[in-house]
């Protein structure tokens, strides 16, 4: 296996020392004999920095040289980005002062679209609650970067976003995986799991709708219940909600900012990336209003201010209305994609295979039955990329490396045809697998 596809099985709890020191231990700071090598002196907190199993699938799929039905990575369809519309915005907004630095908590045009296109949708807010921010993944880094010191207790669903849990452990939190099921987290298992930890939580961080990896969606009585848990310890809910509007079937479920309005606990986490275009690499974070000015300073040691051209751009998509549009014709095109799958999956796989089945957003979460469940999908990875599809292992979502039966499965960035092409060569992947275990007399 080369050094790309190794590194993707990683689980996302798991690292190797830095190359200075042993995990846990203080790099050396003495001196060196003349000719030899400086030893490196890094900060103790390397040891924590996993990366993402996720994002180093595109160096992986990029260096192929065959053909790949890529389910890895969650990105929106190519042929849905609205590339037109913002060639011809561009041409209007980029005049020289959008070529400036801009305010750190988003530009004024951006601010208001936003804060009017969230009141249009049921989700209100106000100026003093919003950042702008480098994409949801700068809006994950400032939340631990706020409330997560070492040692730290961070509750988290398993399987979870290994983004998410990679930005914990880089502020040397410590991650208690919970249980979930079909409606999302089980929040009624969380006092269980507190009590045998022997500590209250600091942060619960969640994907509320069509979570990445499983695609289920958090019921509303379990999200009355978080809220709950989260005043009575004093914990702050991380909400990170890429996906609750690209909902193509069922009702909607009022948000924790809905269901606690002004609540202090609740941080929020939203993007663009999933809607419009992860390149732009805008997002915002809604917070309380006393956290506001430490989010600015936080953000200005990191990149000063968001891409302004990129704000001025959106904000007039959302003015335009074309946001509104731009989802609708979204949900047109995800669900016949999601069924697809679910159906190329039955023919192919039959009774040894289970799914979930999202009402919104990207992703199935699959898990293999009968004797194609003693495959682990991280050893399978190799075969199915030789086969010319790509997945997201079970274990690369789970800090303890949990799910060696279970895969991620992006239905979102592929036609119908290709869905189909792609599953066919998952199961054929598979199969290969079995066979290789029954004529194996060791396993």
């Amino acid at each position: 296996m080369n050094m790309h596809a190794t590194s993707l099985n990683h689980p996302a709890g798991s690292a190797p020392a830095s190359p200075g020191h042993s995990a846990g231990s203080t790099p050396a700071h003495q001196g060196h004999s003349a000719g030899s090598t400086p030893a490196i002196p890094w900060a103790l907190r390397t040891d924590k920095l996993v990366g993402s199993v996720i994002d180093s699938s595109t160096s992986l799929l990029a260096a192929q040289k065959h053909d790949i039905v890529r389910f890895a990575m969650g990105s929106p369809a190519a042929e849905t980005v609205p590339a037109a519309a913002f060639s011809e915005i561009a041409a209007q907004v980029m005049t020289t002062d959008a070529m400036d630095y801009a305010a750190t908590e988003g530009d004024p045009g951006l601010l208001d679209a936003l804060l009017e296109y969230l009141d249009s949708v049921g989700e209100p807010s106000s100026a003093d609650r919003i950042v702008i921010t480098s994409g949801g993944m700068q809006g994950l880094d400032l939340a631990c970067k706020l409330f997560v010191d070492p040692g730290d207790l961070v509750i988290v669903e398993s399987p979870t976003y290994t983004n998410g849990t990679a930005t914990v452990l880089s502020y040397g939190g410590e991650v208690l995986e919970a249980p979930m099921d079909s409606d999302g987290l089980i929040v009624e298992a969380l006092p269980d799991l507190v009590a045998r930890a022997g500590r209250l939580p600091k942060m619960i961080y969640v994907i509320p709708n069509f979570q990445n990896p499983s695609g289920t969606t958090m019921s509303l009585a379990r999200r009355t219940l978080l809220i709950e848990l989260a005043h009575q310890w004093g914990s702050v809910i991380l909400d990170d909600d890429p996906y609750g509007l690209l909902r193509f079937e069922g009702e909607n479920i009022p948000s924790f900012a809905a269901l606690s309005p002004s609540d202090p606990l609740v941080f929020s986490v939203r993007t663009f990336s999933k809607m419009i275009a992860p390149g732009l690499r805008v997002g915002w974070v809604d917070a309380a209003p006393e956290a506001r000015q430490l989010l600015i300073n936080a953000k200005q040691a990191m990149d000063t201010c968001t891409n302004l051209p990129n704000q001025r751009m959106i904000a007039e998509f959302i003015r335009r209305g074309q946001l509104t549009e731009h989802l609708r014709s979204l949900a047109a095109v995800y669900r016949p994609r999601k069924i697809a799958m679910q159906r190329s999956l039955e023919k192919y796989f039959g009774d040894t295979i289970e799914t979930t089945d999202p009402e919104g957003g990207f992703f199935l979460w699959a898990t293999l039955r009968g004797r194609a469940s003693a495959v682990s999908t991280q050893d399978l990875f190799e075969v199915a990329l030789a086969e010319g599809v790509a997945y997201i292992p079970g274990p690369a979502l789970s800090v303890g490396g949990k799910f060696h039966d279970s895969l991620r499965l992006c239905f979102a960035s592929s036609t119908p045809e290709r869905i189909d092409e792609g599953v066919k060569r998952l199961a054929a992947a598979v199969d290969r697998a079995v066979d290789t275990m029954s004529s194996d007399p060791t396993r």
